[in-house]
């Protein structure tokens, strides 16, 4: 069977002009992060077909029939496959890839439809996350940490468990962001294109009143770096890890900050007698089925069914 490879771009022609239309319309209103992914997404894709940016692939493709597209966009698959990148990567690539093209097909710029599937995802394994007596102990040694850093960080795990927060809806929040007269944190969820209130608990209000009397009224990002060379420069979410793994390293823990998302989710379910609906409003996910793995894992249901069949297949049982 002859190997699937990359059609040559070719140069581009007059549809050039409704390529960058489209690339232009496909980005537009879409908020900084996701416009920076599905652009590095897209930058990869021209750079297998040889083109010289996103437009210039887009106009590549619509020169091309829809056998000759949807064949590039295989050997496209197959390319990232053989670099050995994660199907998590490579189903987003794609995704990028069908959006695209699914809004140039709404425009009738093309006929056609990608045909390229995406690749198996291994399903979560670990959703649990730490127990509640190690939330709690990790609680108070951070608590005990009088001086900014300790006031900054404790704020940080109560909304990153309190409100099982992502990284990125954290390092995002500014101050205007929070309402501490009626203990509400504007957030802005994945995937979506505004903002949503989430209330705060005493707790968690407590904590963000104490960090924001340290931090000032100033305008900006709720979470500052307080290391001598970013000072004052809006924490990443790169730091935002190496911040909890070193919290995490002192009560024994190798920890994440989406593990402390895990442990929320885990132990609102637990809290909720496993209401998937009200703990998907909470945790923010949009797919049911992904709580529904949490509480499987939670309960081990499965487990539990296969040790009932084991039992009632036991042959002493029928003694």
């Amino acid at each position: 069977m002859e190997e699937l490879t990359a059609c040559p771009a070719p140069s581009l022609s007059s549809r050039s002009h409704a390529a960058a239309s489209l690339v232009r319309a496909f980005f537009e209103g879409r908020n900084a992060r996701t416009v920076a992914a599905y652009r590095a997404d897209l930058a990869d894709f021209a750079r297998f077909l040889e083109a010289e940016d996103t437009t210039h692939a887009v106009a590549a493709l619509f020169e091309r029939t829809s056998t000759e597209a949807n064949l590039s966009i295989l050997a496209y698959r197959a390319d990232l496959q053989t670099r050995g990148l994660s199907s998590s990567t490579i189903n987003r690539r794609l995704a990028a890839i069908r959006s695209l093209l699914k809004l140039a097909k709404a425009l009738d710029m093309v006929t056609w439809e990608v045909v390229a599937k995406n690749t198996p995802v291994a399903a979560y394994r670990d959703t649990k996350g730490p127990t509640l007596a190690n939330i709690r102990r990790l609680l108070a040694v951070v608590a005990k940490r009088p001086d900014r850093k300790g006031i900054r960080d404790f704020a940080m795990f109560r909304l990153l468990y309190d409100l099982a927060l992502r990284r990125n809806e954290l390092v995002t929040l500014d101050l205007d962001h929070v309402d501490l007269e009626r203990g509400v944190l504007q957030v802005l969820r994945k995937g979506r294109g505004e903002r949503v209130p989430m209330t705060l608990a005493a707790p968690t209000k407590e904590a963000i009143e104490k960090w924001i009397a340290l931090r000032g009224a100033d305008n900006g990002s709720l979470f500052l770096n307080c290391d001598r060379a970013g000072k004052g420069d809006r924490l990443t979410g790169v730091s935002v890890n190496r911040i909890v793994a070193a919290w995490g390293r002192k009560v024994g823990l190798r920890l994440t900050a989406h593990q402390l998302r895990h442990s929320a989710i885990t132990h609102a379910l637990d809290a909720t007698d496993g209401d998937v609906r009200a703990v998907a409003r909470f945790s923010g996910h949009r797919q049911l089925q992904t709580l529904v793995v949490y509480d499987d894992n939670r309960t081990d249901m499965a487990g539990e069914i296969s040790r009932a069949l084991a039992a009632s297949a036991d042959p002493a049982m029928s003694i």
